[in-house]
């Protein structure tokens, strides 16, 4: 199923607009207003990391999928099915780099979704949320079969017939790339992609400029422990002491991930492992979120061609957002504006006849 889209450019520095589809009932469903003070992408993106959520207390039931036969590959899923998981639709949440199933917006979007009616399955990438032991690799952000391996498994024990995606940051590249992979093929329906690192490599050089090295230096911390983490678990494997220092992002997929990958080095891991190269071929109803105040994220203008020529997406571009945040104006729960509009696009898709 394709749909048209069509763009308007922002109304003012606080508001961009998007006119709706069809099936859409409003426009305000893609209007976002920024919570007064928060016009600025870095305090989006930091406040939005720290501010206070309704407790999470939905039950869930833990699953391990393997993903890859050939090394034993395993992911943890946290699960929560409706009554009857069949008949109902399933989001997979895929989370971003250094995050897990427990990431909160993770979180925000499954209690969400829950509450409307769906499956939700919390997929952890490989080594996340402490499941180190499960696999014998490291994770990176072209490993899209993982998601539909997860996808298939749950599909076949389930029944699935509607799958929808939704995907941050790094998670939103696998999804995009996976939703490219695999065209209309059932029983993914549709996607969602918040502020996706679609090109890798011009996100990994933005991290590294002096305004975002904070950020660079949260995540390398994160990815050197669980590197020495999994060098003491597979010693036969990871050789640390052979590695040297490791100052940014790009030296790490560079010294490490692309070492250990076989990737040539770490400009063709981004290149093979970014979804710019098959955005063009996604067939499912996708919608990408993207704030133009993104500290790190950045589209190539062939990427953003590609995604507002694509009838299948509606690419949504808000002039204010920071990464994965847009803190809104809007009251209670609803201030979580990308969470929100993820929801009730997947929903009001599902309403359309015949759809999936």
């Amino acid at each position: 199923m394709t749909q048209s889209v069509k763009t308007s450019p922002p109304s003012n520095s606080q508001t961009s607009r998007i006119l709706p589809l069809a099936d859409f009932s409003s426009e305000s469903a893609f209007v976002f207003k920024p919570r007064g003070g928060l016009r600025n992408g870095h305090l989006q993106t930091i406040v939005g990391n720290f501010f206070p959520r309704p407790p999470f207390t939905l039950p869930s039931v833990a699953e391990e999928v393997e993903v890859d036969p050939a090394d034993g590959s395993r992911v943890l899923c946290h699960c929560h099915w409706q009554p009857a998981p069949g008949s109902s639709l399933t989001l997979i949440l895929v989370h971003g780099l250094e995050g897990s199933s427990d990431s909160r917006y993770i979180r925000g979007v499954a209690a969400r979704a829950w509450a409307a009616g769906c499956n939700v399955v919390r997929m952890n990438m490989r080594n996340c949320g402490g499941t180190d032991l499960l696999t014998p690799t490291l994770y990176h952000s072209g490993l899209s079969a993982d998601v539909g391996a997860v996808i298939r498994h749950f599909a076949k024990r389930h029944e699935l017939r509607r799958v929808a995606l939704v995907g941050y940051s790094m998670g939103g590249n696998m999804v995009l790339k996976l939703a490219g992979e695999w065209g209309a093929m059932a029983p993914l329906c549709a996607v969602a992609a918040v502020c996706p690192a679609i090109n890798l490599a011009v996100g990994s050089d933005a991290l590294h400029e002096p305004a975002n090295r904070a950020y660079e230096l949260h995540f390398l911390r994160g990815l050197m422990r669980r590197f020495r983490r999994k060098a003491e678990l597979f010693p036969h494997i990871y050789e640390p002491q052979k590695i040297g220092p490791v100052r940014s992002i790009r030296e790490f997929d560079d010294k490490i991930l692309a070492r250990y990958w076989r990737f040539r080095d770490a400009d063709d891991y981004y290149d093979r492992a970014s979804s710019a190269h098959v955005v063009d071929r996604i067939a499912v109803p996708t919608l990408v979120l993207q704030a133009k105040d993104d500290p790190f994220i950045r589209l190539l203008p062939e990427t953003r061609a590609k995604l507002v020529a694509n009838p299948a997406i509606r690419f949504v571009e808000t002039s204010h957002g920071g990464h994965c945040a847009f803190l809104s104006s809007d009251s209670g729960d609803d201030i979580h504006w990308a969470e929100a509009t993820v929801i009730r696009h997947l929903l009001s898709l599902s309403e359309k006849p015949n759809w999936g």
